[in-house]
């Protein structure tokens, strides 16, 4: 993806870099998500960051792979840079930069994964500077000391309803209240607990009106049109609706009354946090960080991942009772604020890159 003249005019001086974050993967990911968010509110707090690598929006600070060499000039405020890696890939690029071409880098790594890694990974995560934990659970797969910090939300992104706009009436679909299930349609994703989620219960719930968003790829394109077959099936292609990929789903969060999260496995998982942002209860599996992201019974409900059963009732019960589910959406709003805005985030990992690059000194020293 080509960088337009603004990104170009936003790169900091080599010499002000002070933290690349390489992207190494072209395809969407929950990596791009959390530097889509992350990074400009890293920069907006002045530190010299830049993101290396395909597949981002033009309007984050970069820096192209030619300017590599640059990287050999020592930044003004620091003896080091900080290499930023979320992927085994990236942490091999670090590694190369600092030990064989003598890059003066400090490396760090960021660990979302809820399993054990392999052996080749463990030896990456053991060359580290530093590592950062996205959730206390995915802190408890690593060997290393580490940090536990985990990701936020932009709250100006992701707000309340504000207008008309925000309503189910400004779909055209039928009924009073939207339930919606977002991300790529796929069986990791638990779509299909979804779907037979929603056939068993919206025959018996006449106000309400699912949603699907999200990417079909190739290779699930024939678990989508199965679960397709299935709601047509029960006749009720009307209230179950695939919107596909849609331009901005921010404005779909705000419709909701209700988010559900069924993932089988996750990294960390943000789009309960979305969700509650823009006002909207959640229930969500415990795959992943859902289940440190969702008070039980405040904001939400944690049922055991790929349990059917337990996602049904779970769900079933804030249909039978809306007024609760707009209560915990209000009560969703406070707790992401509170909890996991995205300043804190970026405020955290500032003090892990001080910790890096300039053990004893204010914050302030080392920001660009």
């Amino acid at each position: 993806m080509g960088r337009s003249a603004t990104s170009i005019r936003d790169i900091p001086a080599a010499r002000d870099i002070l933290v690349i974050a390489p992207h190494f993967k072209r395809r969407l990911s929950g990596v791009t998500s959390t530097l889509v968010q992350l990074v400009p509110e890293q920069k907006r707090r002045g530190l010299g960051i830049v993101t290396l690598g395909p597949g981002l929006p033009d309007h984050l600070p970069s820096m192209s792979f030619v300017r590599l060499p640059l990287l050999w000039l020592r930044p003004k405020a620091a003896r080091h840079r900080v290499w930023h890696a979320r992927r085994n890939l990236e942490m091999l690029g670090g590694l190369v930069l600092r030990n064989i071409f003598r890059m003066p880098l400090k490396l760090l790594f960021t660990s979302a994964a809820q399993r054990r890694h392999s052996r080749y990974t463990r030896w990456l995560i053991r060359q580290m500077d530093a590592v950062v934990a996205t959730s206390a659970r995915s802190g408890s797969f690593l060997d290393v000391p580490h940090t536990v910090i985990r990701h936020g939300v932009d709250t100006e992104l992701f707000h309340p309803p504000q207008g008309e706009s925000d309503t189910i009436a400004s779909t055209g679909l039928p009924g009073r209240y939207l339930i919606g299930c977002f991300g790529r349609v796929r069986h990791q994703k638990g779509t299909d607990l979804f779907v037979r989620a929603m056939i068993a219960l919206l025959p018996d719930h006449p106000d309400w009106t699912a949603v699907i968003s999200g990417r079909v790829t190739a290779e699930h394109s024939q678990f989508a049109e199965s679960l397709k077959a299935e709601i047509a099936a029960a006749g009720l292609s009307k209230r179950i609706v695939f919107l596909g990929e849609v331009d901005d789903i921010k404005p779909w969060y705000r419709r909701l009354t209700l988010y559900v999260a069924p993932s089988r496995n996750e990294g960390f998982g943000l789009t309960p946090l979305e969700a509650m942002a823009s006002q909207t209860a959640v229930v969500a599996s415990d795959a992943g960080a859902y289940g440190e992201q969702i008070a039980e019974g405040d904001t939400g409900s944690v049922v055991p991942a790929g349990d059917e059963t337990a996602l049904r009732n779970a769900i079933a019960a804030y249909l039978a009772e809306p007024e609760r589910a707009r209560a915990h959406g209000r009560a969703g709003v406070e707790h992401v604020r509170r909890h996991f805005a995205l300043s804190g985030e970026a405020e955290a990992l500032d003090e892990v890159y001080q910790q890096l690059l300039a053990p004893g000194l204010p914050a302030t020293r080392i920001s660009a």
